[in-house]
C-alpha cells in the first residue's frame, strides 16, 4: 500500500519564541523517518513528504504520489502551530484519508483556554485559570498561588521553564509580558498543581482504549517539578536528566480507572481520532487535565510508543493499528 508520511520541515528561524525552540521542530523529521521505516517493515510503500514554507509543491507531491492514505505528522505551517488544523483541512479538500484527529478537534485543543472552557462546561476537572489577551493587562486574580504562566496556543512545552512558576503579582506581570512579547499570543495563567504527573495514551474510534499509564518521575534535585522545554528536548540539560518517564507505573486501581475514564471522556468530547494523549496532574485523588495532545510525538522512544510497548504491542504493530483506523474511514466514506 502506498502511504504518504507528511511532516513539517523545521524553519531556519522561528517566527516567534526562542531560537532553541527549533529543536522540537527539527525532531519532526526523525519522527517521520521512524514511521516510514515501520511502514516499510510492514510491507507498505512509504514516501516522506515534507511541508516547507509553501504549500503548492506539497499539494503537487501528494497529487503525483496518489497515496492510499496519509500518515499525518504535521503540527503547523511555517512554524505556526495555530495552522495545524489547516493542514488536516487540506487533506479533506484533496479527499485523501489521513491518520489522526480532524480539523475542528485540532483547532479546539490547540487553544488551551478554549479547551479548559469546554472541559469545565462538561464537568471535567482542570486547574482554575485566567487568560490574558495579547497586549492587555493582567486583571485582579482570585486564583491561589503558586501559578504557572504559559502560551495559550503552543505545544511541545515551548516557553516552559522554572520562571513559568510564579508566586506574586510582579512575577505574574513579568511572565505574561514575556509571553506577549516573545510568543505574540494570549497568556494562560493557571493554578499550579504540585502532585504526580501522568500521561494517558488513548486509542480507538470513538476513543475507548487506554494504554498503560505513564508517570513522569521528577528528580528531587530539580528546581521545579515540571516538564520544561529543556526537560523534554535538551538531552544534556539537568532538567532532561531529572525528568524520567515510568511506564507502566504503580497507582491505586480506583485512581487509575478514574484517570482512564476522564481521559476517554475528554477525547470523546473533543472528537479525538485514532490516538491522543491526555496529560494529568493529581491533587489528592482528583485528576486535573492539563492538556489534550491530539498529535503527540509518535517516535519509537516517545510516550505513546512506550505505552504501547508496555501493553505488548511493538512499534510496527502500533503504526499498523493507527493506519487501519484511517483506512476504515476511507472505506466508510466511499461506501
Amino acid at each position: 500500500m502506498k502511504v504518504a508520511v507528511c511532516y513539517n520541515l523545521a524553519v531556519t528561524t522561528p517566527i516567534r519564541g526562542e531560537h532553541q525552540d527549533r529543536i522540537s521542530e527539527a525532531g519532526a523529521e526523525t519522527e517521520a523517518q521512524s514511521v516510514a521505516e515501520a511502514l516499510r517493515r510492514l510491507g507498505h510503500v512509504a514516501a516522506l513528504i515534507p511541508l516547507g514554507s509553501e504549500v503548492v509543491s506539497f499539494i503537487g507531491k501528494l497529487q503525483l504520489l496518489r497515496p492510499a492514505v496519509i500518515f499525518n505528522l504535521c503540527e503547523g505551517f511555517r512554524g505556526d502551530s495555530a495552522k495545524e488544523m489547516q493542514i488536516a483541512a487540506l487533506y479533506e479538500l484533496l479527499d485523501i484519508p489521513y491518520t489522526g484527529s480532524p480539523p475542528l478537534c485540532l483547532a479546539l485543543t490547540q487553544n488551551k483556554a478554549l479547551t479548559k472552557d469546554i472541559l469545565l462546561r462538561h464537568g471535567l476537572p482542570t486547574p482554575e485559570y485566567c487568560c490574558v489577551k495579547l497586549n492587555e493587562a493582567v486583571p485582579k486574580l482570585t486564583i491561589s498561588y503558586p501559578l504557572i504562566v504559559k502560551p495559550c496556543s503552543e505545544d511541545a512545552s515551548l516557553s516552559i521553564g522554572p520562571d513559568s512558576i510564579v508566586h506574586n503579582e510582579a512575577a505574574i506581570k513579568k511572565r505574561v509580558r514575556y509571553i506577549h512579547d516573545r510568543y505574540s499570543q494570549d497568556a494562560l495563567i493557571e493554578r499550579f498543581i504540585s502532585g504526580r504527573e501522568f500521561n494517558v495514551a488513548v486509542l480507538g474510534n470513538p476513543p475507548t482504549g487506554v494504554l498503560p499509564l505513564s508517570e513522569i518521575v521528577f528528580a528531587k534535585n530539580l528546581k521545579i517539578p515540571i516538564v520544561s522545554y529543556a526537560g523534554k528536548w535538551e538531552t544534556a540539560s539537568a532538567d532532561y536528566q531529572g525528568t524520567t518517564p515510568l511506564c507502566p507505573t504503580s497507582v491505586d486501581e480506583k485512581l487509575r480507572k478514574k484517570m482512564e475514564q476522564i481521559a476517554i471522556k475528554a477525547c470523546r468530547l473533543f472528537g479525538c481520532r485514532d490516538y491522543a494523549r491526555v496529560d494529568i496532574r493529581l491533587q489528592g485523588d482528583i485528576p486535573y487535565i492539563l492538556e489534550i495532545n491530539t498529535n503527540p510525538d509518535i517516535c519509537p522512544d516517545a510516550g505513546l510508543a512506550r505505552a504501547a510497548q508496555a501493553a505488548g504491542h511493538d512499534y510496527p504493530a502500533l503504526i499498523q493499528r493507527i493506519l487501519n483506523m484511517a483506512l476504515t474511514r476511507k472505506g466508510a466514506a466511499h461506501a
